[in-house]
């Protein structure tokens, strides 16, 4: 990323001004490759493809990938099917943000160029012998707009996500649910706060150093039991604070003086994204309270229009996150390979339909009775 200028990247990413989200903005990007969370090593090479006509017009956040690690959009039985049939599954390309699992968009610039860039993308799958190309957690717009061309495959899973139907502040978030929700969050805040804990949601130039040596343990800790090892590194933190500080909201609870757990937030235009949590002290309902009940009060309190919580999580439904689809385009090149993986996506969509319309059905809210 620091081969292309912030102004070129950022004219395609956020061309409104403030981005959608910050995730492929170029001070995120690079504070990515810089940090050397991807890069050399990581199995996660970077190497943005732009397009040009005179100016930059076009761009993907493209990365070779020799693993399918920090995607969370998970293809991990397919490389093996491939594999056990003979074939190489990585590497692989994948345009993505890493580590991210937030949907915004992939084609960067205007959408003319959209066929461009994936005409450009698939050959040099195709050119270089690799198995497939991924345009994970892209925009519902552009899959269904690229679904079909050139083979493109298109997946549907879930996420939960809360969202924002006008209300003045956190209690009238709670009088949308039903009762017994209503009783349930509202034991929950109490057992967080009677630990004796403080709470304090930090943006900008309130967030300090210290504040990130004690976040760093935190990722750690979770890092180690989640996925092994942490797939950010300490210095990621530091560039993030140093480029993009107004971007972020570090939500801390303390002991007297010493931070003993956190969540990490990044804002967006409309958006409050939930990304990291950890604690060196456990407290009963203290992550329910840091990462989904502070950050609805934050989102409330600063007009923003959804949470999103981040991978995975039935837990989530219970306090007012619903699930939500999220879109994503596959192409293999192996065309027995890509029959099979169809067949395999097209009963993977009927059960993902049916288990939104279930879980959505037995959400936290109010019924609400309609007259015939």
């Amino acid at each position: 990323m620091s081969e292309i200028s912030a102004q070129d990247w950022d004219a395609l990413a956020c061309p409104e001004g403030r981005a959608i989200d910050p995730f492929t903005t170029h001070r995120f990007l690079a504070a990515l490759d810089a940090s050397g969370s991807t890069g050399k090593g990581t199995g996660w090479q970077t190497r943005p493809l732009v397009l040009r006509d005179g100016a930059a017009v076009a761009a993907l956040p493209l990365y070779v990938k020799s693993h399918s690690q920090g995607e969370y959009i998970f293809d991990h039985g397919w490389a093996q099917a491939l594999e056990r049939a003979g074939g190489s599954y990585y590497p692989k390309l994948q345009v993505a943000v890493p580590f991210t699992p937030a949907t915004g968009k992939r084609f960067l610039g205007d959408p003319k160029w959209r066929e461009a860039l994936l005409e450009t993308a698939i050959s040099i799958a195709d050119q270089n012998g690799l198995s497939s190309l991924h345009f994970t957690f892209c925009t519902e717009e552009e899959a269904e707009a690229l679904a079909g061309k050139h083979g493109l495959l298109h997946r549907i899973t879930q996420q939960f996500h809360w969202e924002n139907n006008g209300y003045a502040d956190f209690d009238g978030f709670l009088t949308a649910l039903s009762s017994r929700k209503r009783k349930m969050i509202r034991k929950e805040r109490e057992t967080a706060r009677a630990s004796g804990l403080t709470i304090r949601s930090l943006t900008g130039a309130q967030i300090e150093p210290q504040h990130w040596d004690a976040f760093w343990q935190f990722y750690q800790d979770t890092g180690a039991r989640k996925w092994g090892t942490p797939y950010l590194t300490r210095s990621f933190f530091d560039e993030v604070q140093r480029t993009m500080r107004d971007d972020l909201l570090l939500v801390l609870a303390f002991d007297g003086e010493t931070p003993v757990a956190g969540a990490l937030n990044f804002i967006g235009r409309e958006t409050l994204f939930g990304r990291y949590w950890g604690c060196t002290q456990e407290h009963p309902c203290l992550h329910f309270e840091l990462c989904y009940y502070q950050a609805i009060e934050w989102a409330i309190a600063n007009g923003l229009a959804r949470v999103e919580a981040g991978a995975q999580g039935e837990h989530k439904l219970a306090r007012g996150y619903l699930p939500t689809p999220v879109h994503s385009l596959h192409y293999i090149a192996d065309p027995s390979f890509r029959d099979a993986v169809a067949r395999y996506l097209a009963e993977e969509r009927r059960a993902v339909d049916e288990e939104i319309e279930v879980l959505t059905a037995y959400g936290p809210f109010r019924r609400v009775e309609t007259e015939d």
